[in-house]
């Protein structure tokens, strides 16, 4: 039976699937995101938007454990032995991954910061290869990173500059390198415990943490309608949901094969705030489908095998 569920998880096909659906959900964040400050936080106030920040979280933890609790049929509890991975991860994975990503997107363009994410795949790689010694660095993975950043630094390149500031443009880059470190660190402790309940729980103590943090530096959030409220859930689902999956695919799979799927968020976040939001988008149609071409060369390179 076990051999049966691993030969699921790592077929190209499922992996493919379920790495897209999961870069649709966060591709789907930067839309709704905006329609949420734009209802609910004071425009470029740090503090509130780590509060806010911090309660999707809690309430994306709370989700995914009473969801698989219940698809279960057994209260998700992580080992006591396995505290201390959780809590690892949840420093990288929501605490300084997010810390880093706000304060570093309130000084910086949207156009740069999605540049700066776009490259968690490689970090990752790198990371995976010459830290933890999870796999071979070889030419092909190297090469089908550069392929789909390449495809991110396109779709960007109208308003792009190449100067950096370091509250800015490197906090983003420490976001992405914190985010990068979090999926070589599921991958290593989903050998300990189910990656589901390293997610669950990990978004619960991070988001109390955020919600800390936004509390002590004076954040304030409120929500005046039902649609404000909605959104909140929405977000909180889509990390629920989004992250557990990722966890499972990287419990079976190399870190380069699932991470290099992530260079198709940023696409899926341009395509959808260009059908969510009223504001203008600057990418070129060429632009996009090139962008599309060289991610999906990149994705093929890494998960394509000769027969024997």
């Amino acid at each position: 039976m076990e051999n049966t569920k691993n030969k699921i998880f790592t077929n190209p096909l499922f992996i493919a699937l379920v790495a897209v659906f999961c870069c649709a959900l966060w591709g789907s964040a930067t839309p709704f995101i905006k329609i949420g400050y734009s209802m609910i936080l004071p425009q470029g106030n740090v503090p509130s938007t780590m509060l806010f920040a911090g309660i999707r979280f809690t309430l994306a933890g709370i989700i995914t454990v009473i969801i698989y609790s219940i698809a279960r049929r057994t209260f998700l509890v992580p080992k006591k032995e396995n505290v201390g991975r959780i809590l690892t991860v949840s420093c990288f994975q929501t605490v300084i991954q997010y810390i880093f990503f706000y304060v570093g997107l309130a000084n910086t363009s949207g156009v740069k910061g999605t540049v700066a994410s776009g490259s968690s795949a490689f970090f990752a790689l790198l990371i995976a290869a010459l830290v933890f010694r999870q796999e071979k660095l070889t030419l092909k993975k190297i090469v089908a990173c550069v392929l789909g950043f390449a495809g991110i630094v396109l779709i960007n390149l109208n308003g792009l500059d190449f100067t950096m500031n370091f509250t800015g443009d490197c906090f983003v880059i420490f976001s992405t390198i914190s985010s990068a470190f979090s999926s070589v660190l599921i991958k290593k402790y989903s050998k300990y415990e189910d990656p589901v309940t390293i997610s669950g729980y990990q978004f619960i103590i991070g988001g109390l943490a955020m919600i800390a943090v936004g509390l002590a530096l004076g954040g304030n959030v409120t929500f005046p309608n039902a649609k404000a409220v909605l959104v909140l859930v929405y977000l909180a689902f889509l990390s629920a949901i989004a992250y557990s999956l990722w966890g499972i695919l990287l419990k079976y799979n190399a870190v380069s094969k699932v991470t290099v799927y992530s260079f198709m968020t940023p696409v899926f976040g341009v395509l959808l705030s260009r059908l969510l939001l009223s504001e203008d988008s600057k990418v070129a149609p060429l632009n996009l489908v090139i962008t599309l071409v060289l991610i999906c060369t990149g994705i093929v390179m890494l998960n394509y095998k000769k027969d024997a």
